[in-house]
């Protein structure tokens, strides 16, 4: 299963199920949760074997109109539902940052992890 995949299942149940891969379509109800790949670490082995497995890092962003508090909140649900997904192996990259999109208004939080799955 992709890292995808299991960001996907980790994260159904939050945001009424409105968890997108990349974007948001215009118009996408609120709150939405949004996951891109943005990086991560190769493994190579000398062997020149492929592995089973890679070490991605994940971008979350969470967008909710013009509530902080439930841009926070959902952002911290988020996070403790990555945490508790043990098949991605996740470890947190980063703390959660606060976002405002100037031309929608909307507030949002945006968090990286690693995931090797």
């Amino acid at each position: 299963m992709t890292a995808e995949a299991l960001i996907y299942d980790a994260l159904k149940h939050l945001a009424g199920g409105r968890v997108l891969p990349d974007f948001a379509p215009e118009g996408t109800a609120l709150p939405f949760i949004v996951y891109q790949a943005v990086g991560g670490e190769p493994l190579n082995f000398i062997s020149g074997e492929q592995p089973d497995k890679q070490k991605v890092r994940m971008q979350i962003s969470v967008w909710a109109g013009e509530s902080r508090l439930v841009a926070s909140e959902l952002g911290r649900q988020v996070e403790e539902a990555i945490r508790a997904a043990t098949a991605l192996q996740p470890e947190v990259a980063t703390g959660r940052i606060a976002t405002y999109d100037e031309e929608t208004e909307y507030r949002g939080t945006r968090q990286d992890f690693y995931l090797f799955c």
